[in-house]
Protein backbone atom coordinates (compact mmCIF):
# COMPACT_ATOMS: atom_id res chain seq x y z
CA UNK A 1 0.00 0.00 0.00
CA UNK A 2 1.36 3.41 -1.01
CA UNK A 3 0.11 6.69 0.46
CA UNK A 4 0.60 9.69 -1.82
CA UNK A 5 -0.94 13.17 -1.53
CA UNK A 6 0.02 15.40 -4.44
CA UNK A 7 -2.29 18.32 -3.70
CA UNK A 8 -0.66 20.52 -1.05
CA UNK A 9 -0.58 24.32 -1.20
CA UNK A 10 1.75 26.86 0.37
CA UNK A 11 1.31 30.25 2.00
CA UNK A 12 2.48 31.86 -1.25
CA UNK A 13 -1.07 31.55 -2.65
CA UNK A 14 -2.31 33.89 0.14
CA UNK A 15 -5.18 31.62 1.21
CA UNK A 16 -3.12 28.83 2.76
CA UNK A 17 -1.24 28.87 6.05
CA UNK A 18 1.79 27.14 7.52
CA UNK A 19 5.37 26.47 6.47
CA UNK A 20 6.31 23.78 4.00
CA UNK A 21 8.14 22.03 6.84
CA UNK A 22 4.87 21.87 8.80
CA UNK A 23 3.14 20.24 5.82
CA UNK A 24 5.91 17.65 5.54
CA UNK A 25 5.84 16.93 9.27
CA UNK A 26 2.07 16.43 9.08
CA UNK A 27 2.50 14.01 6.18
CA UNK A 28 5.12 12.05 8.07
CA UNK A 29 2.89 11.85 11.13
CA UNK A 30 0.07 10.52 8.94
CA UNK A 31 2.28 7.81 7.44
CA UNK A 32 2.58 9.14 3.89
CA UNK A 33 5.26 7.75 1.61
CA UNK A 34 5.17 10.64 -0.85
CA UNK A 35 3.71 14.13 -1.13
CA UNK A 36 3.77 16.94 -3.64
CA UNK A 37 3.26 20.67 -3.50
CA UNK A 38 1.03 22.09 -6.22
CA UNK A 39 0.40 25.74 -5.54
CA UNK A 40 -1.78 28.05 -7.63
CA UNK A 41 0.01 29.41 -10.69
CA UNK A 42 0.52 33.11 -11.44
CA UNK A 43 -1.74 34.39 -14.23
CA UNK A 44 -1.29 37.22 -16.76
CA UNK A 45 -1.92 40.82 -15.73
CA UNK A 46 -2.05 39.83 -12.06
CA UNK A 47 -5.42 38.14 -12.63
CA UNK A 48 -6.96 37.27 -9.23
CA UNK A 49 -3.63 37.98 -7.56
CA UNK A 50 -5.33 37.75 -4.16
CA UNK A 51 -5.60 33.97 -4.45
CA UNK A 52 -2.37 32.80 -6.11
CA UNK A 53 1.36 33.15 -6.35
CA UNK A 54 2.81 36.23 -7.99
CA UNK A 55 5.10 35.84 -10.97
CA UNK A 56 7.97 37.27 -8.94
CA UNK A 57 7.62 34.40 -6.44
CA UNK A 58 8.52 31.61 -8.88
CA UNK A 59 12.04 31.21 -7.55
CA UNK A 60 10.82 31.39 -3.94
CA UNK A 61 8.38 28.54 -4.59
CA UNK A 62 11.08 26.39 -6.18
CA UNK A 63 13.48 27.13 -3.33
CA UNK A 64 10.87 26.24 -0.69
CA UNK A 65 10.21 22.86 -2.22
CA UNK A 66 13.90 22.19 -2.87
CA UNK A 67 14.63 23.00 0.78
CA UNK A 68 12.33 20.33 2.16
CA UNK A 69 13.40 17.84 -0.52
CA UNK A 70 16.94 18.17 0.81
CA UNK A 71 15.95 18.30 4.47
CA UNK A 72 13.77 15.17 4.62
CA UNK A 73 15.14 11.82 3.52
CA UNK A 74 12.34 9.62 4.87
CA UNK A 75 9.60 10.92 2.57
CA UNK A 76 9.60 11.64 -1.16
CA UNK A 77 8.59 15.20 -2.06
CA UNK A 78 7.58 16.17 -5.57
CA UNK A 79 7.15 19.53 -7.29
CA UNK A 80 3.82 20.24 -8.94
CA UNK A 81 1.66 23.16 -9.95
CA UNK A 82 -2.08 23.73 -9.99
CA UNK A 83 -2.73 25.63 -13.19
CA UNK A 84 -5.97 27.49 -13.76
CA UNK A 85 -7.27 26.99 -17.26
CA UNK A 86 -8.60 30.17 -18.86
CA UNK A 87 -9.92 29.84 -22.42
CA UNK A 88 -7.57 31.54 -24.86
CA UNK A 89 -4.64 31.46 -22.44
CA UNK A 90 -3.10 28.24 -23.69
CA UNK A 91 0.07 29.81 -25.13
CA UNK A 92 0.81 31.61 -21.86
CA UNK A 93 0.23 28.44 -19.85
CA UNK A 94 2.33 26.30 -22.18
CA UNK A 95 5.30 28.63 -21.77
CA UNK A 96 4.77 28.95 -18.03
CA UNK A 97 4.59 25.19 -17.44
CA UNK A 98 7.74 24.65 -19.50
CA UNK A 99 9.58 27.05 -17.21
CA UNK A 100 9.28 24.83 -14.13
CA UNK A 101 11.05 21.48 -13.47
CA UNK A 102 7.71 19.89 -12.65
CA UNK A 103 6.86 16.34 -11.70
CA UNK A 104 3.17 16.82 -12.52
CA UNK A 105 0.66 19.51 -13.48
CA UNK A 106 -2.89 19.78 -12.23
CA UNK A 107 -5.36 21.50 -14.54
CA UNK A 108 -8.31 23.15 -12.83
CA UNK A 109 -11.28 25.39 -13.56
CA UNK A 110 -12.17 27.96 -10.90
CA UNK A 111 -13.39 30.75 -13.19
CA UNK A 112 -16.35 31.11 -15.48
CA UNK A 113 -15.65 34.38 -17.21
CA UNK A 114 -14.63 36.73 -14.42
CA UNK A 115 -16.54 34.78 -11.77
CA UNK A 116 -14.51 32.76 -9.28
CA UNK A 117 -17.53 30.54 -8.74
CA UNK A 118 -16.12 28.47 -5.86
CA UNK A 119 -15.03 31.48 -3.80
CA UNK A 120 -17.34 32.13 -0.82
CA UNK A 121 -16.85 35.87 -1.38
CA UNK A 122 -18.81 35.57 -4.65
CA UNK A 123 -21.28 32.86 -3.64
CA UNK A 124 -24.15 35.36 -3.93
CA UNK A 125 -23.85 35.24 -7.72
CA UNK A 126 -25.33 31.76 -7.66
CA UNK A 127 -28.65 33.28 -6.54
CA UNK A 128 -29.24 34.90 -9.93
CA UNK A 129 -27.76 32.11 -12.04
CA UNK A 130 -29.36 29.22 -13.90
CA UNK A 131 -27.67 26.23 -12.29
CA UNK A 132 -28.06 24.03 -15.37
CA UNK A 133 -26.40 26.67 -17.52
CA UNK A 134 -23.55 27.10 -15.04
CA UNK A 135 -22.92 23.37 -14.91
CA UNK A 136 -22.94 23.16 -18.70
CA UNK A 137 -20.51 26.07 -18.95
CA UNK A 138 -18.24 24.49 -16.35
CA UNK A 139 -18.10 21.11 -18.08
CA UNK A 140 -17.44 22.78 -21.44
CA UNK A 141 -14.43 24.51 -19.84
CA UNK A 142 -13.25 21.13 -18.55
CA UNK A 143 -13.50 19.69 -22.06
CA UNK A 144 -11.43 22.58 -23.41
CA UNK A 145 -8.90 22.14 -20.59
CA UNK A 146 -8.46 18.49 -21.52
CA UNK A 147 -8.27 19.25 -25.24
CA UNK A 148 -5.36 21.64 -24.61
CA UNK A 149 -3.14 18.63 -23.75
CA UNK A 150 -1.25 20.81 -21.24
CA UNK A 151 -1.97 18.88 -18.07
CA UNK A 152 -1.35 15.55 -16.36
CA UNK A 153 -4.25 15.51 -13.89
CA UNK A 154 -7.66 17.12 -13.78
CA UNK A 155 -8.22 18.61 -10.33
CA UNK A 156 -11.47 18.33 -8.33
CA UNK A 157 -13.40 17.49 -11.51
CA UNK A 158 -16.89 18.47 -10.34
CA UNK A 159 -15.91 21.46 -8.22
CA UNK A 160 -19.00 23.25 -9.51
CA UNK A 161 -21.06 21.37 -6.89
CA UNK A 162 -19.09 22.91 -3.99
CA UNK A 163 -21.93 24.93 -2.46
CA UNK A 164 -24.49 22.19 -3.01
CA UNK A 165 -26.18 23.53 -6.15
CA UNK A 166 -27.49 20.76 -8.40
CA UNK A 167 -28.80 20.94 -11.98
CA UNK A 168 -32.42 20.03 -12.61
CA UNK A 169 -32.42 19.01 -16.26
CA UNK A 170 -28.80 18.61 -17.36
CA UNK A 171 -27.77 15.05 -18.22
CA UNK A 172 -24.83 14.78 -15.82
CA UNK A 173 -23.97 11.25 -16.89
CA UNK A 174 -23.48 12.44 -20.46
CA UNK A 175 -21.19 15.20 -19.15
CA UNK A 176 -19.19 12.69 -17.12
CA UNK A 177 -18.79 10.43 -20.13
CA UNK A 178 -17.52 13.25 -22.35
CA UNK A 179 -14.99 14.28 -19.71
CA UNK A 180 -13.78 10.74 -19.10
CA UNK A 181 -13.49 9.95 -22.79
CA UNK A 182 -11.43 13.12 -23.21
CA UNK A 183 -9.21 12.23 -20.27
CA UNK A 184 -8.54 8.80 -21.69
CA UNK A 185 -7.71 10.19 -25.12
CA UNK A 186 -5.41 12.81 -23.55
CA UNK A 187 -3.77 10.19 -21.30
CA UNK A 188 -4.65 12.21 -18.19
CA UNK A 189 -5.52 11.21 -14.64
CA UNK A 190 -8.58 12.19 -12.66
CA UNK A 191 -8.16 13.36 -9.08
CA UNK A 192 -10.12 12.00 -6.16
CA UNK A 193 -10.13 15.21 -4.14
CA UNK A 194 -11.24 14.81 -0.55
CA UNK A 195 -11.63 18.53 0.18
CA UNK A 196 -15.28 18.38 -0.85
CA UNK A 197 -15.93 16.62 2.44
CA UNK A 198 -14.82 19.83 4.17
CA UNK A 199 -17.11 22.04 2.07
CA UNK A 200 -20.83 22.74 1.99
CA UNK A 201 -21.49 19.90 -0.45
CA UNK A 202 -20.06 17.36 2.00
CA UNK A 203 -19.00 15.05 -0.82
CA UNK A 204 -15.75 13.94 -2.42
CA UNK A 205 -14.89 15.29 -5.87
CA UNK A 206 -15.82 13.57 -8.17
CA UNK A 207 -19.24 12.07 -7.49
CA UNK A 208 -19.26 8.28 -7.29
CA UNK A 209 -21.01 7.90 -10.66
CA UNK A 210 -18.41 10.18 -12.25
CA UNK A 211 -15.64 7.98 -10.84
CA UNK A 212 -17.39 4.79 -11.92
CA UNK A 213 -17.42 6.07 -15.49
CA UNK A 214 -13.75 7.06 -15.19
CA UNK A 215 -12.92 3.50 -14.13
CA UNK A 216 -15.02 2.00 -16.93
CA UNK A 217 -13.26 4.30 -19.41
CA UNK A 218 -9.78 3.39 -18.18
CA UNK A 219 -8.84 6.73 -16.63
CA UNK A 220 -6.14 6.43 -13.92
CA UNK A 221 -6.38 8.22 -10.57
CA UNK A 222 -4.51 10.16 -7.93
CA UNK A 223 -5.85 11.06 -4.48
CA UNK A 224 -5.37 14.56 -3.09
CA UNK A 225 -6.38 16.42 0.05
CA UNK A 226 -6.14 19.93 -1.45
CA UNK A 227 -4.55 20.96 1.84
CA UNK A 228 -4.38 24.67 2.61
CA UNK A 229 -3.07 24.07 6.12
CA UNK A 230 -0.86 21.41 7.71
CA UNK A 231 -3.89 19.99 9.54
CA UNK A 232 -5.51 19.16 6.20
CA UNK A 233 -2.61 17.12 4.79
CA UNK A 234 -3.92 13.68 3.89
CA UNK A 235 -7.39 14.62 5.11
CA UNK A 236 -9.90 11.75 4.56
CA UNK A 237 -7.35 9.86 2.46
CA UNK A 238 -8.83 6.58 3.64
CA UNK A 239 -12.29 7.65 2.46
CA UNK A 240 -10.88 8.57 -0.92
CA UNK A 241 -9.14 5.23 -1.18
CA UNK A 242 -12.29 3.38 -0.10
CA UNK A 243 -14.29 5.14 -2.82
CA UNK A 244 -11.64 4.26 -5.41
CA UNK A 245 -11.59 0.62 -4.37
CA UNK A 246 -15.38 0.44 -4.27
CA UNK A 247 -15.59 1.31 -7.98
CA UNK A 248 -12.76 -1.07 -8.92
CA UNK A 249 -9.44 0.77 -8.71
CA UNK A 250 -6.43 -1.05 -7.26
CA UNK A 251 -3.65 1.44 -8.11
CA UNK A 252 -2.90 5.15 -7.90
CA UNK A 253 -0.36 6.97 -10.05
CA UNK A 254 3.10 8.09 -9.02
CA UNK A 255 4.68 10.96 -10.97
CA UNK A 256 8.29 11.90 -11.68
CA UNK A 257 9.17 14.61 -14.19
CA UNK A 258 5.74 14.27 -15.78
CA UNK A 259 6.06 10.53 -16.29
CA UNK A 260 3.77 8.30 -14.30
CA UNK A 261 3.63 4.72 -13.12
CA UNK A 262 0.93 2.81 -11.24
CA UNK A 263 1.53 1.81 -7.63
CA UNK A 264 -0.76 -0.28 -5.42
CA UNK A 265 -3.15 1.58 -3.15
Amino acid sequence: MTKIDYHLHTALCKHAVGTVEEYVEAALAAGFDEIGFADHNPLPDNFDIEHRMEASQDSEYLEMVARVQQKYSDITIKLGLEVDYLPGGEDFLREQIAGYPLDYVYGSVHYLGDWNFDNPVFVHRWENSNVDDIYQWYFKCLEDLIASRLFDIIAHPDLVKKFGHRPEKLDLEACYRRICTGLREADMCIEINTSGLRKEVGEIYPARRFLEIAFETGVPIVIGSDAHSPEEVGSAFDKGRELAQAVGYTHIQQFTRRKRKPVPM
